[in-house]
């Protein structure tokens, strides 16, 4: 995605993670490393935690607050740095929610009816899900369009979302024959966006997950890191010559693309140093990786989760740096829709 994908809008970026529960490696390699490149890229950088999301379903609010700090800890550990990027959770810019209400208006049921997100989640008791988790992809386009954002760097499974946001924020233009919202593009990068259980590679590392031993946490410390690395399921097979030999394997390949998103390497590079070699001798190499990536960031988490007062100081102060840049867009908005403002 260029600038002159959206010429006249100001290259942006946003993306957000829910603050629903702890942050995994799959969050490290799938977003907040990324995130924290994309810092150096020169472009303007606004990170949320969309804790409005997470109520979608129902949150215990002591533990929702405990999961907010937490994210934004794992952010700032990770190398997020709230003077360079605007980090903020979504509740404390109130345009979120307004802007949501008019994209609501603009969405179509059957668009909404086609996302899978909502099927998955929901379940076979779709009816007793909440109003909030089927609309939950009208809210996300506002909080990209919001800022006009022009790149959101999401997980695959998120991509559709993104492709609904372009096709709302083009009926919105159409509809009032402006081209006020740009065409946002997904940006998904790298060799791990889809990090998969350590006990069961055809599924994704999830924090609901019952076991703990299929995710690693970055709140967990260097020596749980590393059992759970040495426990992860394998195979009896050594390591192939090429990629390809990995395509039926979906325990070693979830390795060897950790391996190379840990390390900045491609997986195929990553084969062809172990080729021929035995998990025995990969996973030991890999928990020396992880544990020198990750240990710090477990570290710097807990000392920060020590001061909540100086998150919360933190996510305000960016959630002011937010709401300048929103709150006009949003004025316009309402402008263009027909709103009755005050001047």
């Amino acid at each position: 995605m260029t600038a002159a994908a959206n010429p006249g809008f100001t290259p942006r970026i946003f993306s957000g993670i829910q603050p629903s529960g702890g942050l995994t490696l799959g969050n490290y390699l799938g977003a907040l490393k990324r995130f924290v490149e994309k810092q150096d890229e020169g472009i303007e950088t606004i990170y949320c935690l969309v804790d409005l999301h997470a109520i979608t379903v129902w949150q215990d609010p002591a533990k929702l607050r405990h999961a907010t700090r937490e994210a934004a800890a794992g952010f700032i550990a990770a190398g997020i740095d709230p003077a360079r990027s605007i980090l903020f959770n979504q509740s404390q810019v109130g345009a979120h929610a307004e802007l949501g209400w008019v994209l609501n208006c603009v969405a179509r049921l059957g668009w909404m009816n086609r996302m899978t997100q909502f099927k998955d989640k929901a379940g076979k008791n779709s009816e007793a899900a909440s109003l909030g988790l089927y609309a939950y992809p009208s809210l996300m386009a506002a909080d990209i369009l919001l800022y006009h954002a022009t790149m959101v760097p999401v997980g695959e499974d998120q991509k559709q979302h993104v492709e609904l946001t372009r096709d709302i924020a083009a009926k919105f233009n159409h509809d009032y024959s402006v081209s006020f919202f740009p065409a946002p593009a997904p940006v998904i990068e790298g060799a791990a966006t889809r990090v998969m259980s350590l006990r069961d590679g055809t599924k994704k590392m999830s924090k609901s997950d019952p076991s703990d031993a299929s995710r690693i946490n970055l709140t967990d410390s260097a020596d749980m890191i590393a059992a759970k690395i040495r426990k992860a399921k394998t195979d009896a097979e050594p390591m192939p010559e090429h990629l390809a030999g990995l395509k039926d394997r979906a325990e070693a390949k979830n390795l060897v693309n950790i391996y190379a998103a840990l390390a900045g390497r491609t997986p195929a590079a990553v084969v062809h140093e172990f080729a021929g070699k035995g998990f025995g001798t990969f996973k030991p190499a890999l928990v020396d990786l992880a544990v020198a990536k990750l240990g710090p960031i477990s570290v710097e988490m807990g000392r920060l989760m020590a001061d909540p007062a100086e998150i919360d100081r933190i996510l305000g102060q960016g959630a002011a740096r937010a709401d300048a840049i929103a709150r006009p867009i949003l004025e316009r908005t309402f402008e263009i829709v027909g709103m009755v403002r005050s001047r």
